[in-house]
């Protein structure tokens, strides 16, 4: 079947109900702007789902048959010009009145069309409102009237058609209309039904920026299940851009944003919906692949071709069938009417000009509708709070719908905790000309009322006070596009640093860089590699010292690189790992290749503590072990402690305590010693290893090598996604040796490339119990802020569980 619909209607009166393939941009007086949109879709070839429109001329024969129009004007007259109190309850009795009514002759006709949806008059289909004064260039109407999700079933679908019709008549609308100068009573309302595609993910897109009017790009905002967590607010989506003209002329992807996406919207098997938790493996999780945004960003560019003009597109990526469906397709409302902002260098990094070193940023999210706007901060958390709001005011709030209209419209500027550059109080505020900024995640608890703060809603940050020569800014006073919070992830980028409860210890190697990182919000040296300076300090074999009696040279160069990084991050904790190099990166050392053997797979060959224990190398790990007493001792450094990595067996952790008391080291308060968990035995006999060690540190790298049976160094199986981090296989030992570790009253620390990389596996060991964090340096700042979030979200989540029904 095609994917738009051409059913027949059967005991219709002509001009009742309409197929959607009947309908396009002809027939918007018919059929309202979004059924005239979508059958200009099919026409174009466009997936949309299957439906019919339930036209303006049905709309008014109920209001006709019902004789409501005189009983409606009365109430509107009633309702005055600008108390808004008063428009809320005289809309309320419209609404009462206008969905207590029956729909006459229009009853069957709806129920035939429905029943020719298949389904056996069962089918799940989304009800959604039409307005013939919708989806205009001048005035999009974004939330202002009613769609019904997931509606199944005759009765549903009669009752969701009222309750549409209702909406006509809603406060928000009424308000919205009147503040466009529209005719209260005047409203013309057509409801389309179609069947109801079940996401995957689903979302919005803008074929310009949204945010700046770049007209070069398509962007893409995405969440998981259906789009009404994402068009209310509830969820700050991930965003994507991209190039409409790549470098080989077809689109390229050139920006991903990936948020955690904390709640989603699925459908109730009562009828509707329900908001539930995202799964944790989810959260950090990109909502589309890059192929899936390709084509996207296609259909996009192929509707804004035909249209002429830039649009706003709702899309579903349906979780059956892994198919791209058009949902809506509209004219866009804001830089449609005027010209892309001219380049502001804030936004490539150049941070705000007229700051000067003493402005604090205090909290930073998405920018959504450009401009500078200082004023004094007002939080609420209630739209009954919308009295107390002040004009001029910086509205801080959670999310917005459309009640929050009149606080809006007063407001200097506005910042949540939730949304994207796609949601009601983005769109809605690009419209009224305020500065927004969404998408901040603790705005609600960050800023407090009366605290005076500049918005600056380009770079979307927040400053602390006043910012000398700022103004209150307009859409296309500045900006280009934004992209991630400038320095997100960089060394020192935030002022403020979360407090976690997680540690998070650095991984390094290369002393070069301690200069550049030392900086940075860390707790801890959770890895220090000794590889780097044996391979760039020393550069020789250590048994091929030994053989030319050089063994202190070793000790003296190893002692000197360790000494350097432990005393530049004193007191904070240094762990050692001692040395991991492979067979074959032994062999390229000076006299390697005397004392190496050739091994066919080195990676899951002699390394680590396999070598440490073999007669042909222990003499050369003792080294080792006086490189680091003569740290500890004759240095003072008594903030390092040691590592043994890929340890297979429990008695090669037992002889490796052997040796560290025959070189004078032993464990205990004052001395760690670490155990790299990262082979199964690891996993099968942890607590047996846990007896045997202070910490468990778990190498997620070798972790995925030894239970997916992936060598680390096959380009092959990595580009076939067989290295996968998040697999079952992997999270599922990792969370098992953090339940030991803690079993046996000991720290576990996960660390290796997956924590750097993947925020989804971050949350995960977060949740599980992890007690610190190994990571790269460049992701330290950054993973500190997922890692905030995680815990308040738990912590809220623990309370919610605590409290009373």
């Amino acid at each position: 079947m095609r994917p738009d619909s051409t059913v027949p209607v059967a005991h219709a009166r002509p001009g009742w109900v309409l197929p959607l393939a009947a309908a396009g941009r002809g027939a918007a007086d018919q059929v309202g702007g979004k059924c005239a949109g979508l059958g200009e879709l099919i026409s174009l070839g466009i997936p949309v789902p299957e439906g019919f429109a339930v036209t303006v001329h049905a709309f008014r024969y109920f209001l006709e048959h019902n004789r409501l129009r005189e009983p409606i004007a009365s109430l509107l007259r009633e309702a005055g010009a600008a108390d808004p109190a008063r428009l809320q309850a005289v809309s309320a009795r419209i609404r009462d009145l206008v969905e207590a009514q029956p729909l006459g002759d229009l009853d069957a006709a709806i129920r035939a069309a429905y029943r020719q949806l298949g389904g056996g008059g069962c089918a799940l289909v989304a009800v959604r409102s039409s307005a013939v004064a919708e989806d205009q260039v001048d005035a999009s109407f974004a939330g202002q009237l009613d769609t019904y999700l997931f509606v199944r079933g005759e009765e549903a679908v009669l009752a969701a058609v009222r309750r549409c019709f209702g909406s006509a008549f809603t406060a928000r609308s009424l308000a919205y209309r009147r503040e466009r100068g529209l005719d209260l009573l005047g409203a013309d309302m057509s409801v389309a039904v179609q069947r109801m595609v079940v996401p995957r993910s689903a979302g919005v897109l803008f074929t310009l920026d949204p945010r700046t009017g770049d007209r070069t790009v398509v962007a893409v905002e995405a969440c998981f299940g259906a789009g009404e967590s994402l068009a209310q607010g509830r969820v700050t989506p991930d965003l994507y851009l991209v190039d409409k003209s790549g470098p080989d002329g077809s689109p390229a992807v050139r920006h991903r944003r990936i948020e955690t996406k904390a709640v989603m919207t699925v459908p109730d098997p009562a009828g509707g919906t329900r908001e539930v938790p995202v799964p944790p493996e989810l959260r950090r999780r990109a909502c589309l692949t890059d192929g899936e945004l390709l084509e996207l960003a296609r259909w996009g560019m192929r509707i804004e071709q035909h249209y002429g003009a830039p649009v706003d597109v709702e899309w579903a990526l349906e979780e059956e069938t892994g198919r791209l469906y058009i949902l809506q397709a509209r004219p866009e409302t804001v830089w449609s009417r005027r010209g892309p902002a001219p380049p502001d260098p804030r936004a490539n990094g150049g941070g705000h000009p007229e700051v000067g070193p003493a402005a604090r940023v205090i909290l930073r999210g998405l920018g959504a509708s450009p401009g500078v706007a200082t004023g004094r901060v007002r939080v609420i958390r209630d739209v009954a709070e919308i009295p107390r709001f002040r004009p001029g005011e910086i509205l801080v709030t959670e999310m917005t719908t459309t009640e929050w209209l009149p606080a809006m419209r007063a407001a200097a500027a506005l910042v949540t905790d939730a949304g994207g550059v796609t949601c009601h109080a983005a769109i809605v505020s690009r419209e009224l000309g305020i500065p927004c900024v969404v998408g901040t995640g603790s705005a609600t608890r960050t800023l407090v009322t009366g605290q005076e703060v500049t918005v600056d809603a380009v770079l979307g940050t927040v400053y602390e006070g006043r910012v000398d020569g700022t103004r209150r800014g307009a859409p296309g006073a500045t900006g280009t596009p934004a992209g991630p919070a400038p320095g997100a992830g960089a060394p020192g980028a935030s002022a403020i640093t979360p407090v976690t409860a997680t540690r998070l210890f650095m991984i390094l190697g290369n002393l070069e860089r301690l200069p550049e990182v030392r900086s940075l919000p860390f707790d801890g040296i959770g890895m220090m590699r000794i590889e780097f300076l044996i391979a760039e300090r020393i550069g020789v074999h250590p048994l091929h010292l030994i053989d030319q009696g050089r063994a202190d040279e070793f000790v003296d160069r190893l002692a000197g690189g360790i000494a350097e990084l432990a005393g530049a991050v004193a007191p904070r904790p240094v762990i050692v790992r001692f040395s991991d190099l492979k067979t074959n990166e032994y062999r390229v050392l000076r006299g390697g290749a005397d004392h190496e053997p050739v091994e066919a797979n080195p990676m899951i060959g002699w390394r680590g503590a396999a070598r440490y224990v073999s007669a042909e190398y222990e003499a050369a790990f003792r080294l080792e072990v006086r490189a680091v007493r003569r740290v500890r001792e004759a240095g003072g450094l008594r903030n390092v402690h040691v590592m043994i990595p890929f340890a297979r067996r429990t008695r090669e952790v037992e002889a490796i305590h052997r040796i560290l008391a025959e070189e004078g080291l032993r464990r205990g308060p004052d001395f760690q010693v670490w155990i790299m968990t990262e082979v199964p035995s690891n996993f099968i006999l942890a607590d047996r290893f846990a007896r045997l060690c202070d910490g468990f540190a778990i190498g997620t790298n070798d972790v995925v090598q030894t239970n997916l049976g992936v060598d680390r160094d096959s380009e092959l199986l990595a580009r076939m996604g067989y290295f996968d981090e998040l697999s079952p296989a992997v999270l599922a030992p990792i969370g098992h040796l953090i339940d030991a570790a803690h079993r046996n009253r000991i720290p576990a620390m996960v660390c290796g490339q997956a924590p750097s990389v993947y925020p989804e596996f971050c949350e995960y060991v977060v949740r599980r119990g992890a007690d610190i964090l190994g990571l790269q340096p460049d992701a330290v700042a950054r993973t500190r802020e997922i890692v905030a979030a995680v815990e308040q979200q738990m912590l809220i989540e623990g309370l919610a569980g605590r409290r009373s029904p």
